[in-house]
């Protein structure tokens, strides 16, 4: 089975680890290191870190887009970036070391033109084949209407594939109040993104898990809500349950939720009932979260993560 990511407003992750984050201080950092990010990009490392083969496209600016190449190809990702002119953007993340606690910085994307989208589109269009999966991650440039994502989606489902879709406001709420045709099969919003899409704070657990189950009856056949610390809900077909991690070591946030976006890819993948699913998607967040970086540990560390996950019913 065919596997794709698409990231149309990558970036470079540089990281600044500090002892404490005060604002309006001075701060000496401990450290800083640079990743080749964004959201489709960290997807498609945590999937190729556990074996399974992914395609990678989106846009890169060609001034700085050796970070992205020698990741990629390190990983033994499919290279299918379209350049152009310019560079990607840069996000900065100030690590707290006291807290684990990340706070971003994203600075604004390359300008993509009518072309340069239809080229990238091309190119995911080949790459969706039936029984494909083809995830759509990340903000998108400010160039680009919010409807660019359902677009996608109806064209991908077209030739057969199902779209996992992770994006948040104006995109996210256009590709949700897209019709039957364009709707994506599987999306992870956080308890902030269901909060704007119902219109109203979801403080309560059975206000949140009433969101999402509206939000699969509508045609969405997997819809996981992450709640960080708190793990994750995952409502479909098959029932309705929350999945609560393990305690474990934080080396580094940063591209957790996209882990979790690439373990349920996996879980999909290899067509797990819903308990499975939801313990390998936590598994591959918690894993993440012991390494700085899109890197997951090895298969037996993250299976080890999977058993200890305790998964509640809640039908």
């Amino acid at each position: 089975m065919a596997i794709a990511t698409l990231t149309l407003n990558p970036a470079i992750d540089q990281t600044v680890t500090l002892d404490a984050l005060k604002p309006g201080s001075v701060h000496r950092a401990r450290s800083v290191w640079s990743d080749a990010g964004g959201k489709g990009v960290n997807v498609a490392c945590c999937l190729a870190d556990w074996g399974l083969p992914v395609a990678a496209t989106g846009i890169l600016g060609q001034d700085n887009a050796a970070p992205f190449t020698q990741t990629l190809s390190a990983k033994g990702i499919d290279d299918r970036f379209v350049w152009i002119p310019g560079e990607t953007r840069t996000n900065l993340k100030l690590l707290d070391a006291g807290t684990g606690d990340t706070t971003d910085i994203n600075l604004p994307g390359l300008d993509i033109g009518p072309s340069t989208l239809e080229a990238v589109r091309a190119v995911l269009l080949d790459l969706a084949r039936d029984g494909s999966l083809v995830v759509l991650a990340g903000s998108l440039p400010r160039s680009l209407p919010p409807e660019t994502y359902a677009r996608l989606t109806g064209e991908v489902r077209a030739r057969g594939a199902r779209v996992v879709l992770d994006a948040s406001g104006p995109a996210l709420a256009a590709a949700l109040a897209a019709g039957p045709g364009a709707l994506p099969y599987a999306i992870k919003p956080n308890r902030h993104e269901l909060e704007e899409w119902a219109g109203r704070p979801l403080g309560e657990p059975a206000a949140l898990l009433d969101a999402a189950r509206r939000l699969q009856a509508s045609g969405i056949a997997l819809v996981c809500v992450s709640l960080g610390e708190a793990g994750a809900l995952f409502v479909s077909g098959e029932g309705a349950l929350h999945a609560f991690p393990p305690a474990t070591r934080v080396a580094s946030t940063v591209g957790a939720g996209d882990a979790l976006v690439a373990g349920l890819v996996a879980g999909l993948h290899d067509a797990l009932p819903l308990p499975d699913l939801a313990r390998r998607a936590l598994a591959f967040a918690a894993g993440k979260l012991s390494r700085t970086g899109a890197n997951l540990p090895g298969r037996e560390t993250v299976d080890g993560i999977a058993r200890e996950i305790r998964v509640d019913p809640l039908d």
